[in-house]
Parts: C-alpha cells; sequence; structure tokens
C-alpha cells in the first residue's frame, strides 16, 4: 500500500477498473488487426469480450480462462489491486468486468468517479496533485531538452549513410537494373499518406472508448488528476508487492510488458502524451532509488552536477512520498545487467555475444529496455552506427554477435552484386525472374544458380549462428539480466532472424510472456509459412511490425538459393520429379523480407518505395523507426491490407 495516496478509496477501485479494461484490451489487439477506420471495431471487441465472458463464468479452476491477462492466475491485477488498497472483496467483480464487458459502458463511468469525486479532495491532497504534476512537467522538459540536443548527432548518422552507399553500390545497380529511381524519404508525405496516424486518429479511438468528450476537458485540475492516477497505477506495477498466494502471483517480478501496454493504452484513452509517462517512470524509478541510497549509503554525497542531483532539485524525491520509497522490483534501472555481459563461451557453438550500451540513457532510471541487433555489415563499426542518434527514451543496447561471419557473408554478397556476371544478369532481367518464379527454384538460370553458389556457404552458416544467437538472446531474457524490464527488440536483416529465433525460444519455454514489450523485423530472412509466426506473436505483448520491401532480390536470392543448393546436395540422386516437389514446397513458403506475413496482429509494414536494396536498412533503418512512430499505441505507417495486393 502507498504511504501517501492523493486518491480516495473510491478513485483508486476506479483506476484500477480502468487498468484492467486496459490489459484486456491489450490482449485482444495482440491478435486482431487494430484498424483506426474500421467501423465494426466496437462489435470485434464485443465478440472477444463475449468469448472471454464465456470462459470467466466457469468455475475459478477452468482452465479456459487462464489464458487472460486479466485472470487472478496470471497474477497481473491482483498485486495492483492491493498495492490500492482496494477491498479484496472486489477483486473478483473488477476480473470479470474486464473480461466481460463491452469497454464502451465502462471506461467513461469509471473516469466520472475519479473526476467528479475530486470536488471534495482535501487542500493537502490537491496541493500534492499539484506538485507531482509541476515535477512531471518539469521531466518532461529535461527530456524534450535532451532529445532536441541528440538532433546535432544527425549529421554524424548521414556521413554514415552516405559511408555506406560508398562502401555499397547495390542500391545504384539495383535502381538501374529495374529501370527506378527510388524516392528518399519524406517524412511529412509519409505520415500524411492513407493508413498513417495522425493526431485526429486518437480522438476517433478516444470516441471509441466512451461518449461524453467533454469529461477530459483540457484544464489544470483534469490534468493533475490524469497525472496522479497513472503515476500511483505506475507505482502499483512496478512495487514489489508481497503475494498472499502463490498460485496466483506472477512467475517473475518486475515490470511487465503487458502492464506498461495497458499503461500505454491507458494513457491514450486519457489522452496523456507518453513522453510524461516516460517522465513517471524515470521519478518513480529513481525516488525509489534514491530512498534506498539514503538509507543504505547516507555517507556518501552526489556531486551538484548530478542528474540524480537535479532531479532531486526538480521535487521527483517529494513525488516518492506518493510511492513511499516502495521497494521496486527491478534490479537494473541504476544500470548493470546487460552491459559488458559476454554469454558466448557458455554455448560453445556462439564465439561472440555481447551487449554493449549506445546512448546517453543508461544509469538514468530507465524502466524500459531496447536490444538493436544488426544483422548485415561490412565492418565492426556497422554494429554500431545503424544506431547511432537514435532518438527515443529506451535504455538501449547493441548486440554484437558473430561479426566475423556476418561480416564475411555481407562482403560475399557484395563482391557477388559487383561481378560480372551479376551485373550481367541484371541487365537481362534475371532479378525480375527471381522474385517473380516463386513456385521452382528449377525456373531460374543456370548461371545464377551457379553463382549464387558462391556465396551459399557462408549464408548457411550465418543463418546457423543467427538461430543459435537467437536462442542465447531468449536466455538471456529469461533470466532477467535486463532487470526485469520491458524489452524492445529491433533487427534488420540476419538480425531480425535472430530476434525471430528469440520469440520462438521463449514460447517454446514457457512462462516468458511480459517480458517482451515491442518487436521491429526489417527484411528478414524468415518464412512466412511454416515459422508458427502466431505463437511468436504471442509473445510480444504490444505492437510487431514486420517491414519488408517487394524488391529486395539480393534477401530473395541469398534466401532461396540456400534451399536450391541444400535440396540438390541431399538429393541429388532422387528422381527430378522429386527434386522438383522439394523444391516448390520450401521456396513458396514465403518470406517476411521481401512481403507481407498474413497473421492478426503483425503490422506489414512496405518500404519499397523508400529502400534501394537489402543494404539500404544499414543506412535507413532509423528514418523507418522515425516513421514508425512507436511510442504511440495504435499503428503507425502506411499499412496497405494483404487482399488488395
Amino acid at each position: 500500500m502507498m504511504a501517501f495516496s492523493t486518491l480516495s478509496p473510491t478513485q483508486r477501485y476506479a483506476a484500477g477498473a480502468l487498468l484492467a479494461l486496459a490489459l484486456r484490451q491489450a490482449q485482444i489487439h495482440q491478435t486482431q488487426p487494430l484498424d483506426d477506420d474500421d467501423p465494426d471495431a466496437g462489435s470485434r471487441d464485443r465478440c472477444s469480450s463475449a468469448s472471454a465472458s464465456s470462459s470467466t463464468s466457469s468455475s475459478e479452476g477452468d482452465g479456459d480462462s487462464c489464458h487472460l491477462w486479466t485472470h487472478e492466475s496470471r497474477g497481473l491485477l491482483r498485486p495492483v489491486f492491493r498495492f490500492l488498497d482496494i477491498d479484496p472483496k472486489a477483486w473478483p467483480g473488477l476480473e470479470e468486468t474486464a473480461a466481460s464487458s463491452i469497454i464502451k459502458h465502462h471506461v467513461g463511468a469509471y473516469l466520472r468517479i475519479i473526476f467528479e469525486e475530486d470536488d471534495e479532495k482535501s487542500s493537502e491532497r490537491f496541493e500534492k496533485e499539484l506538485a507531482l504534476a509541476k515535477a512531471v512537467d518539469a521531466m518532461v522538459m529535461s527530456l524534450e531538452a535532451s532529445l532536441t540536443s541528440a538532433e546535432e548527432s544527425k549529421e554524424k548518422d548521414h556521413k554514415h549513410e552516405r559511408d555506406s552507399h560508398k562502401r555499397s553500390n547495390s542500391g545504384t545497380l539495383y535502381s538501374a537494373s529495374f529501370g527506378a529511381t527510388r524516392k528518399p524519404f519524406d517524412t511529412s508525405e509519409t505520415k500524411n499518406s492513407k493508413g498513417s496516424f495522425r493526431e485526429e486518429d486518437s480522438l476517433v479511438q478516444f470516441e471509441n472508448v466512451y461518449d461524453d468528450k467533454t469529461m477530459l476537458e483540457d484544464n489544470s485540475v483534469k490534468y493533475q488528476q490524469k497525472v496522479a492516477v497513472l503515476y500511483e497505477l505506475l507505482s502499483a506495477c512496478v512495487a514489489d508487492t508481497p503475494q498472499d498466494n502463490k498460485k496466483t502471483s506472477r512467475v517473475r517480478k518486475g515490470y511487465d510488458a503487458r502492464h506498461r501496454v495497458a499503461l500505454r493504452l491507458l494513457a491514450t484513452w486519457l489522452d496523456v502524451k507518453w513522453i510524461k509517462m516516460v517522465a513517471m517512470e524515470i521519478m518513480v524509478a529513481c525516488s525509489a532509488m534514491a530512498a534506498a541510497k539514503a538509507d543504505e549509503q547516507s555517507q556518501e554525497s552526489q556531486s551538484e552536477k548530478s542528474k540524480w542531483a537535479r532531479w532531486k532539485r526538480g521535487g521527483i524525491i517529494g513525488a516518492a512520498a506518493l510511492t513511499g520509497g516502495a521497494l521496486l522490483a527491478i534490479t537494473g534501472a541504476a544500470g548493470a545487467g546487460l552491459s559488458g555481459s559476454k554469454m558466448a563461451r557458455r554455448t560453445g557453438s556462439v564465439e561472440e555475444f555481447e551487449f554493449k550500451p549506445i546512448g546517453d540513457n543508461h544509469n538514468q532510471g530507465r524502466l524500459a529496455v531496447g536490444i538493436l541487433v544488426t544483422g548485415f555489415a561490412f565492418e565492426k563499426e556497422d554494429f554500431i552506427k545503424p544506431w547511432e542518434g537514435l532518438e527515443d527514451n529506451l535504455e538501449r543496447y547493441v548486440l554484437q554477435w558473430e561479426s566475423k561471419y556476418i561480416i564475411a557473408v555481407s562482403t560475399a554478397i557484395q563482391d557477388w552484386i559487383t561481378s560480372s556476371v551479376t551485373m550481367g544478369l541484371m541487365k537481362q532481367g534475371a532479378m525480375l525472374t527471381v522474385l517473380s518464379t516463386l513456385v521452382s527454384a528449377l525456373a531460374w538460370p543456370a548461371t545464377l544458380l551457379a553463382a549464387t553458389d558462391f556465396i551459399d556457404s557462408k549464408w548457411t552458416m550465418a543463418i546457423d549462428r543467427s538461430d543459435k544467437a537467437g536462442k542465447l538472446l531468449a536466455e538471456v531474457l529469461s533470466k532477467g539480466l535486463q532487470g526485469n524490464r520491458p524489452v524492445t527488440l529491433i533487427g534488420f536483416s540476419l538480425g531480425a532472424r535472430v530476434i525471430f529465433r528469440c520469440l520462438r525460444k521463449l514460447a517454446e519455454s514457457g512462462d516468458n510472456e511480459g517480458l517482451v514489450e515491442r518487436v521491429v523485423l526489417l527484411g528478414a530472412p524468415v518464412s512466412v509459412k511454416g515459422e508458427q509466426w502466431e505463437i511468436a506473436r504471442k509473445i510480444v505483448a504490444g505492437r510487431f511490425v514486420n517491414v519488408y520491401s517487394t524488391n529486395d532480390w539480393i534477401l530473395g536470392v541469398t534466401f532461396r538459393a540456400r534451399y536450391v543448393c541444400l535440396s540438390f546436395w541431399r538429393f541429388s540422386s532422387m528422381l527430378s520429379r522429386n527434386l522438383q516437389f522439394l523444391s516448390c514446397s520450401l521456396l513458396t513458403q514465403g518470406l517476411a523480407g521481401i512481403q507481407a506475413v498474413d497473421v492478426p496482429g503483425i503490422e506489414n509494414v512496405d518500404v519499397t518505395d523508400f529502400i534501394d536494396g537489402h543494404s539500404s536498412y544499414l543506412s535507413g533503418v532509423q528514418q523507418i523507426l522515425e516513421q514508425l512512430e512507436l511510442d504511440t499505441y495504435y499503428p503507425v505507417f502506411s499499412c496497405i491490407p494483404i487482399s488488395s495486393r
């Protein structure tokens, strides 16, 4: 229980109910497309909720309802209810309402409770809410100033982009071979294109939640109330609350990714910008850590120039009164865990696997982690350069893995592209044949099959290493080396495959939901069929984005050629018709890096107009991420439905 709360018991009850509703909606959105313009969105939620209702109405031990995030066995709600000091007799009702009710019928009612009861608030509570809101605003100003200063590093990124193009002529060759000119990134054009997320889109989602739009009028008093609600819910989610019943407690403690996704949705409902939630996360983490430091190391003094001192002066320690200096179930907010971790020697099959800190957000009380994975590189610096200057509020790490193999295969591909044989094939339009002929590799030009043998061994080795690195990454996350904090995974080329294999391994191991918040795969060499995308999707609590280019023939040739060569090698003694059947079965599975993945809950983003070739991800990944706007709850970018392609 919080030492001091600005909310009344009834308001805390309503806040807990809103979190429960947000949790359920976030789980529904995991497997159902988020279409801003879908008029049947409400009925879709109704169907899902009705199904959940029938499950919830069964006996308490019925396994049919155990899959719900709101079910008591998941341990996501009851620790929050306990922290908010909600009457235990009300817990089952709150869980059942979240699982079985139409969201629009309840969100407005609970918000009305929070805002209308505030008229009876004492002057002391009002002053504390005001102080909290001011502290949040001060932190936001500090964060925004940091992001602004980060713009100065953009010139360095542009230089890297130019260097990348100098090293790789694939973009020029690629465009020339297809007789096309690739468009440069145009942020304004892309953000305003059909299917992209705009400010007015949030209002549409807003209206789907409740009818009374005047309830959240932008005035200072209601803003303070919104901040107080979100702050207390966040504190409840990250606090190390004692558990009464082991059967209803979570497998692992910490800041659950499902909690963060629910808070992101709730902030959207309340029309509170996510950067304010990030500010609250920092305040909660730093106030608790500062309280712990004061108790354990009161003799140590800190520099007035340090950020810790500035945060204290900004009123953050005062805000700790709301959490009572609650013990956090977070171990990495003050730094440690992933930094400098070297695990390769423990596996034997992986030679290099190391996390390297990047950015200025380390040791700054961040309650979320970003792991960035490069999968196409010409030198070791390419594992870090694509991510330098990336503007977000995550504590970021670059995973440097098997660089010897990645550089070898990337260089081999580059040499192959610039060879006279490949250039001749490109002029003949052979690459168009590769992308259009998905039925059988035997229809490929014989010269092309011979040419791909040049890189096949290196590519096969890199694929094998990426699969093993993915399993190792899953081990790192499941053991909580990220400090029990939600993780965002972003990777391109073979790095995307590392992430996908990680998700698969986490799913196979069990009890790993709540570790990964968001995933972005760019140019992923992963088959569309036969890879259990649905299972991988359920491991990701929030957005799962597949970025692809339909003209990425480099990826198509290298990935498909691998299976062709393996087929010939393994089954050379078979009859021709058997070989033909094998090739068809392997090559018609599709590839995520060059086409959409038809799995509900996965966002498919076509960047064909912005990517010259596979190596373009080295220089273009940041611009793509900026346009995805991952901090928004709803999908951003132009997502064209598969059926319309």
